[in-house]
């Protein structure tokens, strides 16, 4: 049993740590729709830069000082 609950605790981890290292945002980071400016283009909320990252998907890097 307890070396179930440690592959169940690696396991966690691992996914975690897969899922954000293939993003760069921050808890700053607050995209939002922006359709004045095209269909798919995207305003960051707090630093207001702008990024277009395509039909169906949502932006995925912080902006800000760029």
């Amino acid at each position: 049993m307890p070396l179930l609950l440690l592959l169940l605790a690696v396991s966690v981890y691992g996914y975690l740590w897969l899922s954000r290292r293939n993003s760069t945002l921050t808890r700053d980071c607050k995209w939002r729709l922006d359709r004045r400016a095209g269909p798919s283009c995207y305003r960051c909320a707090a630093c207001g830069a702008h990024c277009d990252p395509g039909a169906g998907k949502t932006p995925r890097d912080c902006l800000r000082g760029d």
